[in-house]
């Protein structure tokens, strides 16, 4: 393939470049948090959302109920989040972070403040804005559905 046609593997691209940064991201936070990245996302997601259910909790990493279940085991058996009984919902639980849930998102902070130093070296001060733009779009377009 040539320079010429650079659209032919955006996909290929874009598949490379995310498993390149998870690997990388997942490795540090690791080291860093003892989390990966995907209970990372759900730390943060639980921060912005407090009280949400687990239903509430995979719309929001945008994945379904059942692969959520495995990580919100996970993220109770170490600590980072409790359950609460829903007001709303006798069936349905409401999940929190716990003070060393918060710690953990804190420890993992300066890790993130890297990762967007450094899209903003290879992509320039605006990049990572224009690219989490791109992003969104392509996630919510109606033709990907």
């Amino acid at each position: 393939m040539s320079d010429a046609e650079p659209d032919q593997r955006v996909f290929l691209l874009l598949q490379q470049a995310a498993h390149r940064l998870r690997l990388w991201a997942d490795r540090r936070s690791v080291d860093l948090a003892g989390v990966t990245t995907a209970q990372t996302g759900a730390l943060f997601a639980l921060h912005d959302a407090p009280r949400s259910t687990q239903r509430e909790l995979a719309a929001a990493l945008g994945q379904r109920e059942s692969a959520v279940t495995a990580m919100v085991r996970r993220l109770l058996d170490a600590g980072l989040v409790e359950r609460h009984p829903s007001p709303d919902d006798h069936r349905a639980h409401q999940l929190a972070l716990t003070d060393y849930g918060v710690e953990t998102l804190e420890t993992v902070r300066p890790l993130v403040a890297e990762f967007n130093a450094m899209l903003r070296r290879v992509l320039g001060a605006d990049g990572p804005r224009a690219l989490a733009d791109a992003l969104r779009t392509l996630r919510d377009a109606d033709e990907f559905r």
